[in-house]
């Protein structure tokens, strides 16, 4: 009897080892504690976190990299990702998880990073975080998100999101104001492939979708301006736009468009109003030139005109 017990005690031992020596091997691959830093990183909250025991490890993640005085890309890829939280909905939170890290922590406050997230509507699963710059730079390192200081570049950065899961190894970088249907899938069904987690349910042969036919000034509402502003469905972060050229002067409008950032360092009276009704959240400047900006435009235009045979004529807008 005692030599069995022995036997048996040994055999758990031995399997007791090995499963540690396997979560060993494990933390130390290439995606596991032995790659990631586990610097401490503060929340928007003010809660000190460690970037890989407590945002990483066994989850599933997206992550950018953001600062608060961006004028280019950081706001289109704010809102952007808004979108795409709202399309995976509750997940974001309980087996998603969201965050933006500043390269700018020397300004990045948590209280200026909670106001920033405000001003985006973020909802809850969402992380804002700022830390000690040195380590900030090996986090964006090791995650390849990293960008060289570029003189023609004054945004710092490119607007890309990491997508992952560290539990399978599966990691994707991709465009941060790419399409949020497409980005959502890719978080929400690819991402989860392997976890037990349930899959998104099986979508349409993109051989039997219907084709699409858009306009250039439709296709740069629909990827530049949906994540911030709706025709005719209310204001978002930015204000409904429906009815915007008739209440705009055309040539206000060409230049706002082209360079929101210097009309309002100009102290543009009507930019600066909108700045300031819009909880001061910065247009981007998206570098369009004369011809998408008129294209824009006259997408607008016929989007009013279509919306006024169907409205009174005293519901116009109020901007």
């Amino acid at each position: 009897m005692l030599r069995k017990n022995w036997i048996r005690w040994a055999s758990a031992l031995v399997l007791l080892l090995a499963a540690f020596a396997l979560a060993h091997a494990l933390d130390n691959s290439r995606w596991g504690a032995g790659y990631f830093p586990d610097v401490e990183l503060t929340t928007q909250d003010g809660q000190k976190v460690k970037f890989y025991s407590d945002l990483l490890k066994g989850k599933i993640v997206a992550i950018d990299l953001i600062y608060t005085h961006c004028v280019d890309a950081c706001p289109l890829e704010t809102a952007r990702l808004v979108q795409v939280q709202r399309k995976l909905g509750e997940r974001v939170g309980k087996d998603i998880f969201f965050y933006s890290i500043s390269i700018d922590p020397k300004r990045d406050t948590p209280e200026v990073l909670k106001a920033y997230a405000e001003k985006y509507h973020v909802g809850p699963g969402w992380l804002f975080l700022t830390g000690k710059a040195e380590d900030i730079e090996l986090i964006s390192r090791k995650l390849g998100l990293y960008s060289e200081a570029n003189p023609n570049n004054r945004d710092g950065h490119s607007p890309s999101v990491l997508i992952g899961n560290q539990t399978t190894g599966q990691w994707v970088r991709g465009s941060a104001t790419d399409n949020p249907a497409f980005l959502a899938m890719m978080i929400g069904s690819f991402m989860t492939s392997g976890t037990g987690r349930p899959a998104a349910k099986q979508v349409q042969s993109y051989a039997d979708a219907p084709g699409i036919k858009l306009d250039q000034g439709r296709y740069l509402f629909s990827t530049q301006c949906a994540a911030c502003h709706s025709i005719g469905q209310g204001d978002k972060i930015g204000p409904d736009l429906l009815g915007v050229t008739t209440v705009r002067d055309r040539a206000w409008l060409t230049r706002f468009i082209q360079a929101p950032d210097k009309i309002l360092q100009d102290g543009d009276p009507i930019a600066t109003a909108l700045f300031k009704k819009y909880k001061q959240v910065q247009m981007p400047n998206l570098r369009l030139g004369d011809a998408d900006t008129a294209a824009l435009i006259g997408f607008l235009e016929s989007q009013s005109s279509a919306a006024a045979v169907h409205q009174p004529a005293e519901d116009g807008p109020h901007r």
